[in-house]
C-alpha cells in the first residue's frame, strides 16, 4: 500500500473539517491536539477501508472438477473492481498537489522542530546567564557576609567603648542630677513664696476686676437710661413732626380747596361774560341790521340802545 493521502484539512492553506477518507462515509475526522493527523473518523471506518483494500484471493477449485466458466469469469469481475479501487487510490495517492501538501506538512513538521530546537537552545542559554548570573550573586553575598562580619566585630568594640563612656556619664550624670536637685529645691521654696505673692496680687486683682465690673454694670445701665430717654425724645419728636405734616397737609388741601373753588367761580364769572358778550353781539346785530323800520337801524324807533341789564339778566 502507497502512503495515506492527505484529506482537506491537512492540506496547508487550507480550512474546514477534514472528512473521513473511507469512501461513502461523510462522517467529520475528530479534532486531535498531538500525534499522527487522523484520516478516518472511527477505527470501524478505518478497518472497513482496510478491510476492502485487500485483493481477494481467486477461490481453490475442488480437486478433480472441472471449473465453471461464468463462476470464474464473475470472480474475474469481482477481482478486476476490487484491483481498480485499489488503482484508483493508489493515484489519488500520487497526485502531484497532494504530495506537495504532504512534503510542504513534512517542511513544516521540520521547521516547527528546529524553532522547537532553537528554542530550547535560547532556554538552555538563558538558563546558564541565571545560573551565572546567581553564582555571582552568591559570591558578592559571601563578600558582603564577611564585610558584614568584619563591620560587626568593629562595631563591637566600638559599642564596648561606648558602653564604658556611658557608665562614665551615668556617674557624670548621677552628680549632676544631686547638684540639680538641691538647686530645685531652694528654686522650689524660692518659687513657693513668689506663688504666694503671686495669689495675694491675684486676689488683689480679682477684687479690682469685680470692681471694675459693678463701675462697667452700672456704666451700662447708665447708657441704657440715656438711650432710653433719646429714644423717647426721637418719639416725641416723630409725633410732633407727623402732626405738623398733618396739618400742613391739611392746610394745603384746604388751600387747594378754597383755590378750586375761587377757579371755578371765576370760570363761572367769565362763562356769564361771555354769555353777555354774545347777547350784545346779536342784539348790536338786530338792531344795526338794514330793513328795520328806523333810520338809525336800531329798531327801537328813537334811535337809541337798549340798556343792558345786570349781569345775569339779559
Amino acid at each position: 500500500m502507497t502512503s495515506e493521502p492527505l484529506t482537506a484539512s491537512q492540506v496547508p492553506g487550507e480550512s474546514g473539517p477534514a472528512i473521513c477518507k473511507r469512501p461513502g462515509c461523510g462522517n467529520t475526522v475528530p479534532p486531535q491536539d498531538r500525534g499522527r493527523t487522523r484520516v478516518f473518523c472511527s477505527d470501524d471506518c478505518a478497518r472497513r477501508f482496510h478491510n476492502d483494500a485487500r485483493l481477494p484471493a481467486a477461490a481453490p477449485l475442488p480437486a478433480g472438477s472441472t471449473a465453471d466458466p461464468i463462476t470464474a469469469l464473475d470472480a474475474l469481475i469481482r477481482q478486476a473492481a476490487v484491483l481498480t479501487r485499489a488503482a484508483r487510490e493508489q493515484a489519488a495517492g500520487l497526485d502531484p498537489a497532494r504530495v506537495r501538501a504532504q512534503l510542504a506538512d513534512a517542511e513544516a513538521a521540520r521547521r516547527r522542530a528546529e524553532a522547537a530546537a532553537v528554542t530550547a537552545q535560547a532556554r538552555a542559554g538563558e538558563a546558564a546567564a541565571e545560573t551565572q548570573a546567581l553564582a555571582e550573586a552568591l559570591d558578592a553575598a559571601r563578600a558582603d557576609a564577611r564585610d558584614a562580619q568584619a563591620r560587626a566585630g568593629t562595631a563591637r568594640g566600638q559599642a564596648q567603648a561606648a558602653a564604658a563612656e556611658l557608665e562614665q556619664a551615668r556617674t557624670d550624670a548621677a552628680a549632676e542630677v544631686s547638684a540639680a536637685r538641691a538647686e530645685a529645691a531652694a528654686q522650689a521654696g524660692e518659687a513657693r513664696a513668689e506663688a504666694g505673692r503671686r495669689a495675694r496680687e491675684r486676689d488683689d486683682a480679682i477684687e479690682a476686676v469685680h470692681r471694675a465690673d459693678a463701675e462697667a454694670a452700672r456704666a451700662r445701665q447708665a447708657e441704657a437710661d440715656a438711650r432710653a430717654e433719646a429714644e423717647r425724645g426721637r418719639a416725641e419728636a416723630a409725633r410732633e413732626r407727623d402732626a405738623l405734616r398733618e396739618q400742613h397737609q391739611a392746610q394745603l388741601e384746604a388751600v387747594a380747596a378754597l383755590t378750586a373753588a375761587e377757579r371755578a367761580r371765576a370760570e363761572r364769572a367769565e362763562a356769564q361774560l361771555e354769555a353777555e358778550r354774545a347777547d350784545r353781539r346779536h342784539l348790536t346785530t338786530t338792531l344795526t341790521a338794514p330793513g328795520n323800520g328806523n333810520g338809525n337801524g336800531n329798531g327801537n324807533g328813537n334811535g337809541k340802545l337798549p340798556r343792558a341789564g345786570k349781569a345775569g339778566q339779559p
